[in-house]
């Protein structure tokens, strides 16, 4: 009885050694992100270096093939964004020519004044480089861009044009000045231009755009239109459409994931308290509607007619994530609860229903997002934002656990 007992006590010693060193030796939710991140990148650098082309993949066409993009698309910056946070979250030498290289290849956006997605691309990229190198030509760079999406600045609207209307499905709509929320996501280049010229009028001008767009661009539940058009002429609106969700008054997702990312941003940079409000009343209009996802990654549009057999948008998720994660640092009440939120948004973001195996899914890291519906356009496909903003609200989460 002796010896069978020892053999028992012994053999359960064992096994709870071996769970303890697996337990040990399991890489934490960071690290197994970190390391897919560099597996499936790290085969997209290999298409591109095999290439012998700065290729700038952005989705999947419906034949499956890798769709690539000039540096004048809105979707430009954030491949090269990617590769600078995987080099920041890896510390991996050899990814930062990679980053360098990817970025240089969209130089030429700085000059861009046809749209307003400058912000987008320059920011994400160059902003990037300059934040983790302080490489001076970037802040050139920066500064020049800034100038180029400041000349959509209409004073009589107090805001930055969006679209030009006189071309394209745009010029169908019978608008003047149409100016969407995604805008808000490009504030923060002329905001960082302002720290790194000391030229005040591009803060001016971003406050001015901010504040329009406070005044009339959400509904009182919080939600926010994708389109206000303005009259050139006296300011005035003139309409409240949408251009990709499903009817001017629904909750088109992504809308809302740039409105809560843009006014925490917005925040950050002026300290004006109204802005984060803003951010906290969207968010809530989302985590509280009836039909969001018990997962928290949203239909494409929170009042699509199909759900819940409507597409998913990854993209807005990674998004209100990375956003999330910010708010969660703020002084506020229940600070700690934006975290938790945002946790479980990247949990499931990180799981087989919405990460890819590595090697599929044209090496993009996420699955399931939606570019435009109304438009028939990337359906149910990886987008590269999704993944820009699911490695920036990864680099967040491990900064706030000092990993």
């Amino acid at each position: 009885m002796y010896i069978k007992l020892k053999y028992v006590i012994g053999l359960a010693s064992i096994v709870c050694l071996t769970s303890c060193r697996q337990t040990e030796n399991k890489p934490s939710f960071i690290e197994e992100n970190i390391s897919f991140a560099q597996e499936q990148l790290g085969n997209a650098i290999s298409v591109i270096e095999a290439s012998g082309k700065p290729l700038n993949p952005v989705t999947l066409k419906k034949d499956s093939t890798i769709h690539y993009c000039s540096y004048g698309d809105w979707r430009s910056g954030f491949f090269p964004g990617t590769i600078w946070y995987l080099y920041e979250l890896t510390g991996n030498e050899t990814y930062l020519p990679l980053a360098r290289k990817y970025t240089k290849a969209i130089e030429k956006a700085k000059t861009l004044t046809s749209h307003h997605d400058i912000g987008f691309i320059v920011n994400c990229s160059f902003g990037n480089g300059l934040r983790l190198t302080g490489d001076t030509a970037y802040k050139s760079v920066m500064i020049e861009a800034a100038k180029s999406l400041s000349t959509r600045f209409r004073p009589a609207v107090g805001a930055i044009q969006s679209w030009n209307v006189n071309r394209g499905w745009q010029g169908k709509r019978n608008w003047e000045c149409p100016v969407i929320i995604d805008n808000m996501m490009n504030l923060e280049l002329l905001f960082e231009a302002t720290k790194l010229s000391g030229d005040s009028s591009f803060y001016k001008i971003a406050v001015s755009h901010a504040d329009r767009t406070l005044a009339e661009q959400f509904r009182p539940d919080g939600s926010c239109y994708h389109v206000v058009d303005y009259s050139l002429e006296d300011g005035s609106v003139r309409h409240r459409h949408t251009a990709q969700g499903y009817s001017h008054e629904s909750v088109w997702s992504r809308g809302q994931a740039w409105a809560i990312y843009g006014f925490t941003m917005c925040y950050r940079e002026t300290g004006d308290k109204r802005y984060l409000n803003q951010a906290i009343k969207t968010f809530n209009c989302i985590i509280h509607h009836d039909n969001l996802p018990v997962d928290l990654i949203p239909y494409w549009d929170m009042d699509a007619p199909g759900i819940p057999n409507e597409p998913r948008d990854a993209s807005s998720a990674s998004c209100m994530a990375a956003a999330l994660y910010e708010i969660s640092t703020y002084d506020i009440p229940k600070a700690a609860s934006y975290k938790a939120y945002a946790d479980r948004i990247m949990m499931h973001l990180s799981s087989p229903a919405y990460r890819a195996a590595p090697g599929t899914n044209g090496n993009f890291l996420l699955m399931h997002s939606v570019g435009s519906i109304p438009h028939n356009n990337e359906i149910d496909v990886p987008l590269n934002y999704a993944d820009y903003y699911f490695m920036e609200a990864l680099k967040r989460k491990k900064d706030l656990e000092h990993l």
